[in-house]
């Protein structure tokens, strides 16, 4: 009797909700959100162990692997915990990260105003790119949306983000179809997402200069995209004309998205401008944002707006560097009044935006990466 039960009604149960699971994934998109990610917790050796990580990816400090470890283990973190912690002490909240909770917010807005299985990952710490994985891989998903939250391209951000997905997807999911979807810093709803968010300051207050702060990189990852070796800063303007050299480089989306966004707020060349902050050492993108700061008051600049257009969520790098540190600097180089104007986070321009970019990227059909 037990071997008929397990025949004719366990095992047909069994493949009944196989089969209703293999429906339902196959109706729904699956979407996976990478951030950057933060400390799990606000301790030192949270912070220690998240600049580890960090630090030791080859995409982001790209030096040869000796000489970054052995910076990493002499220079770095035997100092620079005790310094950040203090930092993310400035931001942190009762629910924790300010990024992680804000990409959340995404995830949950993006449930609510789609039927789309929805996941959030971080390249760095937790929740992980392979529990994502795992929980997607557990519910039958086999073609999967990957959006890095960073709206340019760069060797630190969503290279190594697809870099990473690809390497953990061969492991658990080696059969998925991954769609990446492209930076998004041209799309014209990011445009006018970013220039409607800064118009609303923009009505209540005159700005005397608008500065975009973009983070900086290190001008050799920016050279490394440049397919034709000959395009990058080889003039001042190489990075406002879109090219094949340009196609991938950093600085040239970051302009050219300054542009675009500018012109739609009917600004002039005069009204605002482009710094590069969060520098380690010499050899990065200029002009330095902190020493745009110190200028800007001698320069008459004594009220000024800054935004952070690299990041989707508010994080250290906006509401410590930025909104704490960067406003005492420019206060105490004689500025009167800095507003600084928050990221997209989870916007309603930041939902519809999404919602459009992974439509548009099944119907265009862009290109995806068979995982083999």
């Amino acid at each position: 009797m037990i071997l008929i039960y397990n025949i004719f009604f366990k095992d047909h149960n069994y493949l009944f909700f196989k089969l209703k699971d293999t429906i339902v994934c196959l109706m729904k998109k699956a979407v996976l959100l990478v951030n950057l990610g933060s400390p799990s917790e606000l301790s030192k050796n949270s912070v220690r162990k998240y600049l580890n990580i960090f630090l030791s990816d080859d995409y982001v400090v790209d030096i040869p692997k000796f000489l970054q470890q052995l910076i990493l283990k002499l220079f770095i973190l035997p100092f620079r915990p005790k310094q950040t912690l203090h930092a993310y002490s400035q931001i942190w909240t009762d629910n924790g990260s300010p990024l992680i909770i804000s990409t959340f917010k995404i995830k949950e807005k993006l449930s609510k105003e789609t039927d789309w299985h929805v996941e959030v990952a971080m390249r760095y710490e937790e929740p992980s790119i392979e529990s994502a994985l795992k929980n997607l891989q557990s519910k039958g998903f086999n073609k999967i949306f990957v959006l890095p939250l960073y709206p340019h391209n760069a060797m630190s951000t969503t290279v190594t983000t697809q870099v990473e997905v690809d390497r953990i997807a061969k492991e658990i999911i080696p059969d998925a179809e991954l769609v990446y979807i492209k930076p998004f810093y041209k799309n014209q709803k990011y445009i006018s997402a970013v220039a409607d968010s800064v118009q609303k300051y923009l009505n209540k207050e005159k700005f005397d200069k608008l500065i975009f702060s973009y983070h900086g990189i290190p001008k050799r990852q920016a050279k490394k995209t440049d397919e034709t070796g000959s395009h990058c800063f080889v003039s001042n303007e190489c990075c406002e004309v879109e090219e094949l050299g340009s196609a991938d480089c950093y600085k040239a989306h970051t302009v050219q998205a300054s542009i675009k966004i500018a012109k739609e707020l009917g600004l002039n060349d005069t009204q605002w401008e482009i710094a590069y902050q969060s520098r380690i050492g010499p050899g990065w993108l200029t002009p330095f944002t902190d020493k745009r700061l110190e200028a800007l008051p001698k320069e008459g600049k004594s009220s000024i707006g800054i935004l952070c257009p690299s990041f989707i969520s508010d994080c250290l790098e906006t509401l410590e560097e930025i909104d704490i540190r960067g406003r005492k600097t420019f206060f105490d180089a004689g500025g009167e009044r800095m507003t600084y104007i928050p990221c997209l986070n989870d916007s309603e321009d930041t939902i519809n935006l999404i919602i459009s970019i992974i439509n548009d990227a099944e119907s265009l059909k862009v290109k995806s990466l068979k995982i083999a």
